[in-house]
């Protein structure tokens, strides 16, 4: 392939602490909170179910990629991203942050893992093992032990903890509950139950001021939760001291009727880094955010409208922290003999390699040592470049 037309766009070298807190209804996103003692802060958005990156940055002018994506192909309402590379129609505020130079995208990446079991993917994905199940802890959770001695206290609301949270550091969860809200007396009776006690009364009151805070956000879904979740992390990240969110998303595995599905996944995405920007405010200038997936999908549609489990996927880092307005890519191609396994996406970065050279640029701390401890069973070579300097 001509070396010429990438040089714009590719770049190859960059949280129940007392008991309560607000729930988002099932059809949100769920969340986990950790607090560490920093100003810079990291949200990291998981979309369980393998996205499939070839639609949400298409290669249009890689030669084979119309006939080989059929229907797919067609990105109408796109924004381009140089004359290679194509943004999905409903990214439209992302590709905003993308020419304000507060996103980049990292192209044909993936963990090691190279089988297509979603639990397998997953558990590689956020352990930071070189296979599923080698390692029992998650490397966020191995990361808050880099920073500052003040950090201490990681909340996730989900039924159990994320992966990639789990680990010594100590973690409280809340799961849904299917019973109605208690009422307004109750918990002042609570409240006053525990106040003779003050190691629970000051649980306590930290649950109630982040239930609060969650607000009417608790209970509200479609179209605006996006933005509705984007919104309470910036609370969370800006008046609960926190500085590092996990961030579930849904809704990926799209094997049938993929084109409406991944524009309402994808437009979820967009909506939340808008307003998580909005959000933290002037904050947002040291705040890093990366979406990551367990793998990608194959290169070609199936027949139902849909695509199966594949490989390689998209990486997105955006924040006023990135060196944002690039896509980073080694391209591998699209041609029958380019692919992996003859149906995937070549995955030619490790996603490992860009976790480990964002996260020891944004925190200020040596990528070596990071990359041992983040991934101890084959520390990676941290990708550079990625932030500001």
């Amino acid at each position: 392939m001509p070396a010429d037309p990438l040089l714009p766009v590719l770049d190859r070298r960059r949280l129940l602490a007392g008991g309560a807190m607000a729930l988002l209804a099932g059809a949100c996103p769920q969340l986990a909170f950790a607090r560490a003692a920093t100003d810079r802060r990291f949200v990291f958005v998981i979309q369980r179910g393998a996205a499939d990156g070839l639609a949400t940055l298409a290669p249009t002018g890689d030669p084979a990629f119309a006939a080989l994506r059929g229907a797919f192909a067609d990105l109408d309402g796109g924004t381009p991203l140089g004359d290679f590379f194509t943004l999905h129609p409903a990214l439209k505020q992302t590709a905003q942050l993308y020419a304000g130079g507060e996103a980049l995208f990292v192209h044909a990446t993936a963990s090691p893992y190279r089988e297509r079991s979603h639990f397998d993917g997953q558990n590689v994905l956020e352990t930071g093992g070189r296979a599923a199940y080698a390692l029992r802890d998650g490397w966020l959770n191995r990361l808050l032990g880099l920073l500052p001695p003040a950090q201490g206290k990681a909340i996730a609301l989900s039924a159990t903890v994320p992966m990639v949270l789990r680990g010594p550091r100590e973690v409280s969860s809340y799961a849904p509950s299917g019973l109605p809200d208690a009422s307004a007396d109750l918990m002042a009776r609570v409240g006053a139950m525990y106040a003779a006690d003050s190691r629970l009364h000051a649980l306590w009151t930290e649950a109630m001021a982040t239930r609060d805070m969650a607000g009417d956000a608790a209970g509200r879904g479609g179209a605006q939760r996006g933005a509705q979740v984007g919104a309470l992390v910036a609370r969370m990240l800006a008046e609960d001291g926190a500085r590092i969110a996990v961030v579930e998303t849904q809704g990926w595995d799209t094997h049938a009727g993929q084109k409406g599905r991944l524009a309402s996944t994808l437009g979820g995405v967009d909506a939340q880094l808008a307003a998580l920007k909005a959000g933290l405010g002037p904050a947002w200038a040291d705040t890093l955010v990366l979406v990551a997936t367990e793998f990608g999908r194959t290169a070609a549609p199936n027949g139902t409208g849909g695509t199966d489990h594949g490989t390689g996927a998209v990486a997105w880092l955006a924040g006023g922290a990135v060196q944002g307005g690039r896509v980073v890519a080694d391209w591998p191609g699209l041609r029958p003999a380019d692919l992996f396994e003859g149906r995937d996406l070549r995955p030619t970065t490790g996603l490992d390699a860009v976790v480990t050279g964002a996260l020891a640029a944004h925190f200020g701390l040596d990528p070596a040592h990071v990359a041992r401890t983040l991934f101890p069973d084959g520390p990676p070579k941290p990708l550079e470049g990625l932030l500001r300097a």
